[in-house]
């Protein structure tokens, strides 16, 4: 008994014991844990610095200017010069419309113009040939009227010497009927006194009726100026039929140019630089004025438009830096930067924008597109494409 005791207290005393060893083991397990746990710490630490400074989204795609080309003018399609994803330069030929109609619009609105405009030289000129006449119809008036008043001065002071005359004359005659029946006179000398009176009064007569026809006249020639200077209103018509020519000529001008535009809408050509997409057209198809025909997608600007989370958007500012990953592509990473912050959310300009005063009403947080520009260069191989899904990340700090 006393050396199974003492075996086991040399057990236990012994510098290799078991329990030696177990104190040992629990030693390094506890610098372990505590090593571990500076490590955890650490990483913690390390990616919240990292993630702290960031702002990430999944809800984010590529664009780019969709151009829709559309018909000008309504027509058979002769010719579709195009094919679907080709890329074009500004001004390539698309499509052909048939231009015989539109020809012949244009041939008809020339002939209208060449009218029109020979109506506006005859009428320009009839103006001053008009004005000339008037102007001297008017002068010859105004220089009848003066003659004749002069004519009528003449008379009537011819009317007042035949007047005179006849007075004379007639006195004459009152003087030699006592003389005659006194024999003082001759019968001869009587009777010429007589015939003197009846010629005066005769001269007298016909003094009167000349200035009565002078009265006419001069009546006459005053109406005749007041219509010669009528003409002057004839001048004013003239001038305005001339300047209605003149509209009219412009009119038939504006109507050349419109037919001339119409006939070059019959070749629908490439508004913008960019490649063929949504092409619905078909030779013989018969198209309407405003009807798509394909549209243009532009590669050389595109942008990624992230639609952030409302509670993001605090650290977020135009001018700071940006990597896009691209999920078509392996998550290649794009350099980048924040151009602009939409507005309004994303939710108000939807169809169907929601109404929170309905009385059931539930907190939704609201995304607030982002639209973040590359750097020039990133993409020479033009392979994104608009749609394509990304995850735009923003370095906020």
């Amino acid at each position: 008994m006393a050396e199974g005791a003492q075996g086991a207290q040399d057990v236990q005393a012994g510098p290799r014991g078991p329990l030696a060893r177990l104190r040992a083991t629990g030693g390094r397990t506890r610098a372990a844990l505590v090593v571990a746990a500076v490590a955890v710490l650490a990483v913690v630490l390390l990616a919240w610095r990292y993630y702290a400074v960031r702002e990430s989204t999944d809800d984010a795609q590529i664009d780019a200017h969709v151009s829709p080309v559309s018909a000008r003018v309504g027509g058979t399609v002769l010719e579709v010069l195009v094919k679907d994803n080709q890329r074009l330069e500004k001004g390539a030929l698309l499509v052909r419309i048939d231009p015989r109609d539109y020809q012949v619009a244009l041939a008809r609105a020339q002939a209208d113009l060449a009218e029109n405009e020979a109506t506006a030289r005859a009428a320009r000129a009839t103006v001053p040939l008009t004005s000339t006449t008037t102007n001297a119809q008017e002068t010859g008036a105004d220089s009848e009227v003066a003659g004749a008043e002069a004519r009528l001065a003449a008379a009537r002071a011819q009317l007042r010497e035949a007047e005179a005359r006849e007075r004379q004359t007639a006195a004459d005659v009152e003087r030699f009927k006592p003389l005659l029946a006194k024999d003082e006179v001759s019968r001869q000398q009587f009777d010429l006194a007589a015939t003197a009176a009846d010629a005066a009064r005769a001269g007298r007569e016909a003094a009167a009726a000349a200035v009565s026809g002078a009265e006419k006249a001069v009546s006459a020639a005053r109406a005749r100026l007041t219509q010669a200077r009528t003409g002057r209103e004839q001048v004013a018509i003239v001038d305005a039929r001339a300047a209605s020519s003149a509209a009219k000529a412009d009119m038939a001008r504006a109507a050349v140019e419109q037919a001339t535009l119409n006939l070059t809408y019959a070749e629908v050509r490439a508004p913008v630089a960019g490649i063929v997409s949504r092409r619905t057209v078909e030779v013989g198809q018969v198209v309407q004025a405003g009807q798509p025909l394909l549209a243009l997608v532009d590669l050389d600007d595109v942008w990624v438009t992230a639609n952030f989370k409302e509670n993001q958007l605090a650290s977020i500012k135009p001018g700071q830096p940006a990597t896009v990953a691209v999920d078509a592509f392996g998550g290649r990473r794009y350099r980048g930067r924040v151009d602009s912050i939409a507005a309004a959310t994303g939710a108000r300009f939807s169809l169907l924008p929601p109404e929170n005063a309905t009385g059931n009403y539930v907190k939704v947080v609201q995304r607030v597109p982002v639209k973040i520009v590359l750097e020039p260069g990133q993409d020479r191989e033009h392979r994104l494409r608009p749609g394509m899904s990304v995850v735009p990340t923003v370095l906020t700090r």
